[in-house]
Formats: structure tokens, sequence, C-alpha cells
């Protein structure tokens, strides 16, 4: 299992997959608002969204795991 991480502290302002979504490395994921500027999340690895652990909205911490892939 892979986890797709935040990379700072922020809000999480837009998801842009859905669980079960085929996602492939450098794919944008999340967006996230720090400071009033959009910062987006993308993944490393190729996957299938398994989980989301965050919704629009909340508040992460740097190195939160926003989602979790599975291998294709």
């Amino acid at each position: 299992m892979k986890e797709v991480r935040a990379t700072m502290a922020g809000n999480v302002w837009k998801i842009q997959v859905a669980v079960g979504d085929e996602v492939k490395a450098g794919d944008e994921v999340v967006i996230l608002e720090s400071m009033k500027m959009e910062i987006p999340i993308t993944t490393e690895a190729d996957g299938i969204v398994e989980e989301l652990k965050v919704e629009e909205g909340s508040f992460v911490n740097e190195d939160d795991v926003l989602i979790t892939l599975k291998s294709e």
C-alpha cells in the first residue's frame, strides 16, 4: 500500500480523485490552501485510490496521510 502525504500544513481545498480512480505518478490528486495560495499535491507512484483519509475543508499537518493507493 502506498500513501500520498501532505507536503505542508493547510486546508484541503479540493480533492480531485475518488475511491477506485486509477492514478499515475505525477497526477494532481489534492489541492491544499495555505496562506491564500493553492498547493497541488501529486502522487509519486501509480496505483488505484483505495481510501480518502481527508475531506474537503479539513485541516492537515505536514506529512499527514491524505490518500492510500493500492497497486494496479
